[in-house]
């Protein structure tokens, strides 16, 4: 059996994978879901992606978690990065799904097309407090595009405007680059997020910057843990087996 801890992506906290864990536990694993800082509704969404990493760090330290899989979805995935650079000798293996993987010195923003860059920018200009908001017809459309519309405003509830400092920060990823630990990249193949295809898309632009990895597929949107979380959950084990 293993531990996993799952690192939810933008505009979400923790609670994102409440029916995916439900799964993973009824197959006798052990799954944590921390809420990253400056992320979930009434908080203070005023963090740096230092802070955002430093409170996983934190959260896997408080517990005494070892011999984790830890996994990022989408912005995550940055998160998994840094915290596999603090304490990789708590990891087992990591879990990239559908997640961003950044080259050293560049941002998540540096990672969109131009035309996002530019909504991004905007709605976080317009906000006052620069955070971003999720357009429903964003989420609708290509976040959550393999559900019905009864799902798709269930889900987007759940959502919290996301901190927009920690997508424009330019990460250090040299010592990430040389970490032996296992890696994995667990990608939904109906992810309409990013323009599908090698310039821009997950797999395998995001990918094949893992070096050697695990690739597992599955059917879905970028947002399956609410279209099919049990379909989630088992590949989750199958990215996570040893």
């Amino acid at each position: 059996m293993s531990t996993f801890v799952l690192v939810h992506g933008s505009w979400h906290d923790g609670s994102a994978w409440k029916a995916v864990i439900q799964h993973l536990e009824a197959k006798g694993h052990d799954c944590f879901a921390p809420t990253i800082a400056g992320h979930g509704k009434g908080v203070n969404k005023n963090v740096n992606h230092a802070q955002c990493t430093q409170s996983i760090v934190d959260y896997i330290i408080d517990k005494d978690l070892t011999d984790i899989v830890l996994l990022g979805h989408s912005f995550g995935g940055t998160i998994i990065a840094k915290v596999a650079e603090a304490i990789s000798d708590r990891i087992r293996r990591l879990i990239f799904f559908n997640a961003f993987v950044l080259n050293d010195g560049e941002s998540l923003r540096n990672n969109i097309p131009p035309d996002s860059q530019a909504l991004l920018d905007n709605l976080a200009r317009e906000s006052g407090n620069n955070t971003v908001v999720m357009p429903f017809e964003l989420w609708r459309e290509a976040c959550l595009n393999d559900a019905d519309l009864e799902l798709a405003k269930f889900s987007y509830a759940q959502l919290s405007p996301e901190p927009y400092q920690p997508l424009i920060d330019k990460l250090d990823l040299k010592q990430f680059k040389k970490l032996p630990i296992p890696k994995s990249y667990l990608y939904c193949t109906e992810d309409n997020v990013l323009p599908q295809g090698e310039q821009w898309g997950w797999h395998p632009r995001m990918s094949n910057r893992l070096g050697l990895f695990r690739l597992v597929q599955m059917p879905g949107s970028h947002e399956v843990m609410f279209s099919n979380p049990i379909g989630l959950a088992e590949k989750i084990i199958v990215a996570g087996r040893d």
